[in-house]
């Protein structure tokens, strides 16, 4: 005989034949139910304060359990597959989760989809490998010093416009290198306002390369260079032939401080994840770079409201 889920009425019935004292055995008998049915319904619905059978606190129970089972299936494959597709495109859950419920698609929180990716995990799945937090964290190195920061006649970040400052308009940069193993680098370049960032191949971190590579990245989007900041490496050191031949400004951040330039740091956070540390870079390609640019900026952000920085810049810039 099929099994059917006890009802309201027999809950009470329970509770009202449990006060007069009668056995699991007697009320199984009584409502045709199975003895284990019995047994199993009064240990789990117990009341947790003095262990009495209520029959309120039991629907009340049996009801939450069915609601959390719903909410655990209510998701089809075809949900699923939009999921990993996204995931595979090494977007974080938080983004997966946001961009769901901003193209009105079945949504689900963050945490349901980290829960699935542990039990892809338990189950020999590769998907965790693309969350950013699988990697090695960076630490803060300790008792270096060098010499930066003696450019002289450099403008300060404090000199920086306004609209650089508070983010409102297309245009103000922040750069960067990454370095690999050995003495390639890439040069990054993001905007202040859109998150939209460019990478470009360094063979040598010269100051030289450094110019020629920030103007094949500038030549992809004219007249949306007005400003740039960076930090006090030797590799800028020559950015006045740069200001020189076009309209950009070049501020500076103090040295060693990093956060001066949070937007950078977090976006070279980013890159980290296709080009991890100790990773030489002998054999990266412009392409390469240009991939990893495209996939960060087609990434929704969640300070934007789950839009991408692509869709923030609003065609302004593209790759």
């Amino acid at each position: 005989m099929k099994y059917t889920q006890l009802s309201e009425e027999e809950r009470y019935r329970i509770a009202a034949l449990r006060v007069e004292g009668k056995s699991l055995s007697t009320i199984a008998r009584r409502l045709g139910r199975a003895p284990s049915t019995i047994s199993r319904e009064v240990s789990r619905n117990r009341y947790p304060t003095d262990g009495h059978y209520r029959a309120y606190h039991a629907e009340r129970m049996s009801r939450g359990r069915r609601s959390r089972a719903r909410r655990g299936t209510r998701f089809g494959a075809s949900d699923w597959k939009t999921v990993v597709r996204l995931l595979r495109l090494d977007w974080s859950p938080q983004q997966v989760s946001g961009h769901l419920k901003l193209k009105g698609l079945p949504s689900m929180s963050h945490e349901t989809i980290y829960q699935y990716l542990l039990r892809d995990r338990r189950h020999g799945g590769d998907l965790w490998q693309r969350l950013r937090g699988a990697r090695k964290q960076r630490r803060k190195r300790y008792g270096a010093y060098d010499s930066r920061g003696r450019l002289a006649g450099k403008r300060a970040i404090t000199e920086r416009p306004l609209e650089a400052e508070n983010r409102s308009t297309i245009g103000h940069w922040e750069i960067d290198t990454v370095h690999g193993k050995g003495l390639g680098a890439v040069l990054t370049l993001v905007d202040r306002r859109s998150g939209y960032v460019q990478i470009g191949l360094l063979h040598r971190c010269t100051a030289w390369e450094t110019n020629w590579r920030l103007g094949k990245l500038m030549a992809r989007h004219p007249g949306c260079y007005h400003t740039i900041t960076s930090d006090n490496g030797c590799e800028f050191h020559a950015y006045r032939e740069v200001e020189a031949a076009s309209e950009v400004r070049f501020y500076f951040a103090a040295p060693h401080h990093s956060w001066e330039r949070g937007t950078n740091e977090n976006t070279n956070g980013l890159i980290r994840q296709y080009l991890p540390k100790g990773m030489s870079f002998e054999n990266l390609t412009q392409q390469a770079c240009d991939a990893i640019a495209r996939k960060l900026n087609n990434r929704p952000r969640k300070r934007h409201g789950y839009r991408s920085p692509k869709e923030v810049s609003n065609g302004a810039l593209h790759s």
